[in-house]
């Protein structure tokens, strides 16, 4: 695997791929893998994945996505979910602790009944805002995880959401953050980097100095 730096000023958004190939599953179960480790509230791993590589499918997909020619030539189309009751899960997520006696059954009990109680109290709209949050936290692990396989991405909200839900038969639990296009990118028309900002002009310490 590359290293981090190389990693991170190689990743860049592609916008044509090179067609006909195959991103081998152990690709992905290796990406997922790094995944995993990303970031999130309270250790609720609000992202979900839905990879489409099947060529009739991911049409619909490119279809949903307003006909995009990243989305037809990549090799796939990575939905991102976010889960807006990932709350509810928080008992099962800390199971393990429980067993492994790293908490004890009221520490648990206390950390089940706040996490809920956090969501509850804050209604739907902060559930929706935690599971963009957290999934578009995750999404960002797995494009630098792709690029350390040499697979390049895209990241899109150019798309129907409701139409890739149906496409997709998402339940109304999950919100759509992003639908990645991914593959080998075609260079053969790539242009050079656009500006990006001096350090100076996004960053102040103690305080807003920009």
């Amino acid at each position: 695997m590359k290293d981090f730096v190389s990693v991170v000023k190689e990743r860049r958004s592609a916008n044509k791929f090179v067609q006909g190939i195959e991103i081998p599953k152990e690709d992905f179960e290796e990406i997922f893998s790094l995944v995993k480790y990303a970031p999130s509230a309270f250790n609720l791993q609000h992202a979900r994945y839905v990879v489409v590589t099947d060529p009739a499918l991911k049409d619909k997909v490119y279809e949903a996505a307003h006909r995009q020619y990243k989305v037809k030539t990549a090799s796939a189309a990575i939905l991102v979910l976010g889960d807006t009751l990932a709350y509810e899960e928080a008992g099962q997520i800390n199971e393990g602790l429980l067993n492994l006696g790293v908490f004890s059954k009221q520490e648990y009990d206390m950390i089940v009944e706040s996490t809920v109680a956090f969501y509850r109290e804050r209604g739907e709209a902060f559930m929706r805002e935690e599971a963009i949050r957290n999934a578009s936290l995750s999404a960002m692990q797995f494009m630098l995880a792709a690029k350390a396989k040499e697979w390049d991405t895209c990241p899109m909200i150019g798309f129907d959401p409701q139409a890739i839900r149906d496409v997709l038969q998402i339940p109304e639990r999950y919100v759509p953050v992003l639908l990645i296009a991914m593959g080998r990118e075609d260079v053969s028309s790539q242009r050079p980097r656009g500006y990006r900002k001096p350090v100076g002009e996004f960053v102040s310490y103690n305080g807003v100095g920009f």
